[in-house]
């Protein structure tokens, strides 16, 4: 057997369970996290025992190297929970990292894929988000709408717009009108991806049902001391029985949108058409 096919069959059964769980659970067991880089540096041992060659094992760990830095990027910003950094983590362990592009060429398409069926998978989710849950957004919607600085924002915008227009009859190209049209597009789609956080992804969790990695959306003292909040970038199995011992009910939490299926997405998307960022500017 191919030793890229085995690759894939292992992908395929740790991103499919994964992002069945994100979906169902908004979280990934530690199980497929751990158990994705487990394989991936495993497959890489074998592989290096078998040829006498210390490369493979090299290239995994290099690949879990450099995805573990890119996981930590985009956790610490806020994208990501600590289960979607640690499967990007497995995915950087499985497929390694070479000196040779034709060693990196798949893991290289992934990354770029992932990035592209992340962007319109998120705002795929969020659209579901906002019709099912209509009225709130709705509600939400024009809140924010209202507030000066967005009056402010469209006003300079339909003002850029008017002025690319007058400009094109002096000569100027027309699409000079793409530019401030563009700007208008990225106001609009941040003011609705607020609209749906602020009306869908937060919600007053049972204490008793609070997991590793729940992202707390306010601040919590007792006595003056610093329980958990929204810095932590996800609870702690401390924090919760903390929390448990203070016979807390509820807790205000942030719920993001389960982005493990974005992964498996970009990867059958690389495994069909390739590098999609390459396709285009080919």
């Amino acid at each position: 057997m191919p030793f890229a096919l085995i690759q894939h069959i292992i992908a395929f059964f740790y991103l499919l369970t994964g992002s069945i769980s994100d979906l169902r659970k908004r979280e990934v067991a530690d199980w497929s996290n751990y158990g994705l880089i487990a394989m991936g540096i495993f497959f890489h041992a074998v592989l290096s025992v078998w040829l006498l060659d210390v490369q493979y094992i090299a290239r995994s760990l290099i690949g879990l190297g450099v995805f573990w830095i890119i996981a930590l990027a985009f956790y610490y910003s806020g994208q990501w929970g600590g289960g979607d950094a640690k499967m990007l983590m497995g995915i950087g362990a499985l497929y390694g990292l070479g000196w040779e592009y034709s060693h990196n060429r798949f893991l290289f398409g992934f990354f770029f894929n992932m990035l592209i069926a992340g962007a319109a998978y998120g705002i795929c989710f969020s659209v579901y988000l906002a019709f099912r849950n209509r009225s709130a957004f709705q509600k939400e919607y024009r809140r924010l709408s209202m507030i000066p600085l967005f009056h402010w924002m469209k006003i300079i915008l339909l003002a850029g717009l008017f002025a690319a227009v007058v400009l094109s009859f002096f000569g100027l190209d027309l699409i000079l009108l793409g530019i401030p049209a563009f700007f208008a597009f990225l106001l609009y789609l941040g003011l609705f991806i607020k609209s749906v956080e602020k009306s869908t992804m937060y919600r007053n969790l049972p204490v008793s049902k609070l997991t590793e990695g729940d992202w707390v959306a306010k601040e919590i003292h007792h006595n003056g001391k610093y329980i958990c909040g929204p810095k932590d970038l996800g609870l702690s199995k401390k924090q919760i029985a903390k929390l448990k011992r203070l016979k807390r009910k509820t807790i205000l939490v942030k719920e993001g949108i389960p982005f493990v299926p974005s992964f498996f997405l970009g990867w059958i998307l690389n495994l069909f058409f390739g590098n999609l960022l390459l396709n285009i500017f080919a």
